[in-house]
């Protein structure tokens, strides 16, 4: 058996499990979000025995459900906005200065990651309750998922920055381009995937965000991971639950979709050219 063969048969066999690890969790969601209370299912039923959108219905009307999704499409959009504007200054010392260290500051960028989102939720409530900001939650969410999310943006957009060729720079600078013009040039056509990029990350995590929106956000502001983990903790109602999942997952992978796209398109070679 030549080596092709056997490359395209494991290629095959690992797209088939990932296949298979994706639909079988996505496919056991849909089926339990169509469970009728009417006659509930058990381990000796393959599929339910009555199905119909009695929990999707009950949900929408009897739940949180629409100001967990007024809450959370709020917020991730303008979390996603003010994480670009903060990164941006960031990213573009780091992506366009050579000074000492700067291999260790792109680390440093990085290691918030590495603090639980709790222990970070936790302090940053402590904090909002010394400075006494603490009444508008909402406001305290947004910056926190912002905080929270900035090193995702800041090292997109530091590739991103390091990705605009000088010489561009420099033609358009010598041809009299204003400041604008040289960015919009020289700058943008690079930045943009980056840009597109940021903002789908930080949107995507904000939405799936449940630390911050929980410690600082509780009682008052409810989000689909709050009302989600509700649903699994306290009452375990699994048809709920995952009509929940459903609607904090499909959008999301949507968006993972055109994410893709955008950073497939981000070819260095091509990200900058003639105006």
């Amino acid at each position: 058996m030549s080596a092709a063969r056997i490359n395209r048969i494991l290629l095959v066999s690992l797209l088939a499990v990932c296949t298979l690890w994706l639909l079988v969790p996505f496919t056991m969601a849909v089926l339990w979000s169509l469970v009728d209370p009417s006659e509930p299912w058990t381990a000796d039923k393959l599929l339910p025995p009555a199905m119909s959108f009695y929990r999707w219905i009950d949900m929408w009307e009897n739940s949180s459900l629409k100001s967990a999704l007024v809450n959370s499409y709020t917020l991730a959009p303008s979390a996603a906005a003010l994480t670009l504007l903060l990164a941006l200054p960031t990213a573009f010392a780091l992506g366009r200065f050579e000074f000492p260290g700067r291999e260790l500051a792109k680390t440093l960028c990085l290691l918030p990651l590495v603090v639980p989102p709790f222990i970070t939720a936790i302090f940053f409530t402590s904090l909002l309750f010394q400075l006494q900001i603490n009444t508008w939650r909402t406001g305290a969410i947004l910056v926190g998922h912002a905080v929270l999310f900035l090193p995702y943006a800041i090292r997109i957009l530091t590739v991103s920055f390091e990705q605009v060729r000088q010489d561009h720079i420099d033609a358009a600078r010598d041809l009299g381009a204003s400041v604008w013009s040289r960015f919009r040039v020289a700058y943008l056509p690079a930045l943009k995937p980056g840009i597109f990029a940021s903002i789908l990350i930080v949107f995507i995590q904000s939405i799936e965000e449940f630390a911050v929106a929980f410690i600082v956000g509780s009682p008052d502001v409810v989000t689909i991971p709050t009302l989600l983990y509700s649903a699994l903790g306290q009452d375990f109602v699994r048809p709920n639950a995952a009509v929940l999942s459903l609607i904090l997952v499909v959008p999301n992978v949507l968006l993972m979709l055109i994410l893709e796209r955008l950073l497939r398109s981000a070819n260095p070679a091509l990200s900058s050219g003639k105006g």
